[in-house]
């Protein structure tokens, strides 16, 4: 299994609400590609930033996905609730 861990940085304020309906909506639109398994957003304690864990099967099933057009646009659509560039960390299952 391929994981990525995904550091958002800090949300434009008042764009909480408008960036956790992005992510609800592009969890639909990227679990449509070939070997998804899961993506899921987290909010840390007190005041802290989002991150996200992203599972695919492989990791060419994920750079499918992040290659895609699709991909694209929603983080065309995401860029401007963001103060700073997400970090992401990439992982592969050793044992799970």
């Amino acid at each position: 299994m391929y994981v990525v861990i995904i550091s958002f940085p800090p949300i434009v304020a008042g764009k909480d609400a408008e960036f956790i309906e992005w992510f609800g909506l592009t969890n639909k639109q990227f679990s449509t590609f070939k070997g998804f398994i899961k993506r899921r957003l987290l909010k840390s304690f007190g005041e802290g930033n989002y991150a996200a864990i992203v599972e695919f099967e492989s990791k060419d099933a994920f750079n499918a996905m992040h290659g895609s057009s699709a991909h694209d646009i929603a983080g065309e659509h995401v860029k401007p609730l963001f103060d700073g560039s997400p970090t992401p960390q990439f992982y592969e299952v050793v044992i799970g």
